[in-house]
C-alpha cells in the first residue's frame, strides 16, 4: 500500500480540522488537494523521480509532501536554510525532476536551471487531471523519501525510506503512545526532520490534529498554544526541554489542562531535566525515546510508569522492533558490559542513496548498526553510554562525554553543557567544557564552582581542564545543539 493511502485510510472524508491555528485545513480538503496535485505530478513527470521540497512547516509543505508520496515519486525534504554548498551537492547527487519551494529562497539558492514550482502557482497545475485511485498492487518496498543527514565525511548522506518503513513506524508509534482522534500535537519540530515527520504521519493516521509553531524562541507563544488550542501532546529534542525549564520563569508554575503527554528524542536528555519536568507537571506523561533517521524515526521508548525504576534507560524496542547490544564478535553483552546497539524491524531504512559502502557498513545481516554504545541491565533495558565516535581518550582512558555533561547539568543555573576533546601535546587530548548559563544567576557559575562540583561526583581524570562559559545556546533548526560553530 502507498503510505499516502495508509495515512488517509480512515480519514480522507472527515470534515474535522487536521491543521489548526494560523492556517487551517480539514482532512477532506487536505486529501483532495494533495490527491489533485499528485495526479498532476504523475501526469507531468511520471513516477520514481526525485522531487525536492524546501519550506518551513505550513500548509504548502503538507499538501506537497503528501502529493509527492501519492504520486509514486520520491520526496526529498530539505531545510530551507540549507547552505548553498550542500544544496548544490544534493542537487548534483539526486538530479531532481522538480523543486517545490517558496519564492524567497530563489534569492539565496542556485535554482535558475531547475524546474521550480511555487505556492502561488501550484494550484493551477492540477486543473482537469484525472485523479489517481487507490493502487492495491502498489509495491510498498519502493522508496518514498530520502532524508539527508550530516555525514561523517562532512557531506550530507541520504537515508532512503520506503513506504513500508513509513507504515511500520507509524503503526508502532501510534500503538505505544495510544494515540486517537482526540489527540492534538503542538509541532515545533521541522518536517524535513524525521522526528517532525513522524508527528505528521501518526496524527493523520488516527484522525487527530496538529498545531504548527515555527517560533520556539518565543516561549510565551508555545505556552499559549498549548492552552489555547487544547493540545494533548508536545514533542521536543533535549534543547527544547532545557530551554523551557531553565529559561522560563512561568512554565513550572503554569497548568496545561489538556496536555496528556510529551515525548523526547533526538539525543539524550539529562535525567535532572526530566525530574524537573515531572515534578512541575506531575499529570503529564513523559516518554523518553530513542531513534535514528535510519530507523524512519523511532527505535525504542521507556514507559513513563517505569521511569523511576529504569532512570537513564532508553527503554526497549517499540512494537515490531528488535533491539540488542552486542560486542565486537556480535555476541550479546552481559549486564554492565558495553557494546554497540543494533536493531532489526520493518522500519529500518533501505540504505544510503548512492553509497553502497556506507549501506554495507550500517546494515549487516539484516541488522542496523547504530553506532551508539550502550549496556543492558538484568531486565534487558538498554542504557546508552555514548556515540562510538564521540568517545574521548585521555591518558589512554576512554571517557564518555555524556557522563560529565550530566554532572555539570546538575548545577541549577546551567542551561546546557557540551564536553569535547581538544588536542594537547602532552596528554593527547584534554577535556573542554562549553557551558551555557542563565544571564541572571543566583550563584555565579564560574570555572572554580564547576570544578568543585565535578570533584564530588567524578574521578579526577574526568574533570575538564578547559572551560568556555557563555549565556547563549546555539541550536540548529531542528532544535539540536550545535557543538562547533
Amino acid at each position: 500500500m502507498n503510505s499516502f493511502d495508509y495515512l488517509f485510510q480512515n480519514s480522507s472524508q472527515l470534515e474535522k480540522p487536521f491543521l489548526v491555528g494560523k492556517e487551517d485545513v480539514s482532512f477532506k480538503e487536505l486529501y483532495n488537494s494533495s490527491l489533485s496535485l499528485a495526479s498532476w505530478l504523475r501526469n507531468e513527470i511520471g513516477s520514481n523521480k526525485h522531487v525536492l521540497l524546501l519550506s518551513h512547516n505550513n500548509l504548502f509543505f503538507l499538501k506537497t509532501y503528501l502529493a509527492i508520496l501519492k504520486s509514486g515519486n520520491i520526496c526529498i525534504p530539505l531545510d530551507p536554510a540549507i547552505e548553498e554548498e550542500n544544496f548544490r551537492f544534493i542537487v548534483g547527487l539526486t538530479e531532481p525532476a522538480l523543486v517545490f519551494l517558496t519564492k524567497d529562497l530563489t534569492r539565496k539558492l542556485p535554482v535558475e536551471s531547475l524546474n521550480c514550482v511555487f505556492p502561488d502557482t501550484m494550484e493551477s497545475y492540477a486543473a482537469e487531471i484525472p485523479l489517481l485511485k487507490v493502487e492495491n498492487d502498489f509495491d510498498r518496498e519502493r522508496c518514498a523519501e530520502i532524508i539527508f543527514t550530516s555525514g561523517s565525511t562532512g557531506k550530507p548522506k541520504g537515508v532512503m525510506i520506503s513506504h513500508k518503513n513509513l507504515v511500520a513506524n507509524t503503526a508502532s508509534i501510534i500503538q505505544y503512545l495510544e494515540l486517537g482522534p482526540d489527540d492534538r500535537m503542538l509541532v515545533v519540530l521541522p518536517f524535513y526532520y524525521c522526528y517532525g515527520l513522524s508527528l505528521l504521519h501518526t496524527h493523520l493516521r488516527v484522525g487527530g490534529s496538529v498545531v504548527l509553531n515555527n517560533s520556539f524562541i518565543f516561549l510565551g507563544t508555545i505556552f499559549n498554544n498549548l492552552i489555547d488550542y487544547k493540545c494533548t501532546g508536545f514533542a521536543g529534542v533535549p534543547s527544547h526541554f532545557q530551554i523551557i525549564l531553565r529559561k522560563s520563569e512561568t512554565f513550572q508554575k503554569t497548568h496545561f489542562p489538556d496536555l496528556r503527554y510529551v515525548t523526547q528524542a533526538g539525543g539524550k536528555l539529562a535525567t535532572v531535566f526530566i525530574d524537573e519536568f515531572r515534578a512541575s507537571q506531575p499529570m503529564v506523561k513523559f516518554f523518553v525515546m530513542y531513534g535514528q533517521t535510519e530507523a524512519t524515526a523511532r527505535l525504542s521508548y521507556l514507559p513513563p510508569d517505569l521511569y523511576e525504576m529504569k532512570k537513564g534507560s532508553m527503554g526497549k524496542g517499540i512494537p515490531g522492533v528488535e533491539l540488542k547490544v552486542v560486542n565486537e564478535k556480535g555476541e550479546n553483552v552481559l549486564p554492565g558490559e558495553t557494546g554497540e546497539v543494533i536493531a532489526r524491524g520493518e522500519n529500518i531504512m533501505m540504505g544510503y542513496f548512492a553509497d553502497e559502502e556506507g549501506t554495507r557498513n550500517a546494515i549487516r545481516n539484516g541488522w542496523l548498526y547504530t553506532g551508539d554504545l550502550g549496556t543492558v541491565d538484568n531486565d534487558d533495558y538498554i542504557f546508552l553510554t555514548a556515540r562510538s565516535k564521540e568517545i574521548i581518550k585521555v591518558r589512554g582512558k576512554r571517557i564518555s562525554p555524556k557522563e560529565i555533561e550530566a554532572v555539570i547539568l546538575e548545577i541549577p543555573d546551567v542551561i546546557d553543557c557540551t564536553i569535547e576533546g581538544i588536542e594537547d601535546e602532552i596528554e593527547g587530548e584534554k577535556l573542554k567544557a562549553i557551558v551555557q548559563v542563565r544571564k541572571e544567576q543566583i550563584i555565579p557559575v564560574t570555572r572554580e564552582l564547576i570544578i568543585e562540583h565535578c570533584s564530588k561526583h567524578l574521578a579526577m581524570y574526568k574533570i575538564p581542564q578547559v572551560y568556555e562559559i557563555k549565556t547563549d545556546m546555539t541550536i540548529s533548526a531542528t532544535g539540536k545543539k550545535i557543538k562547533k560553530v
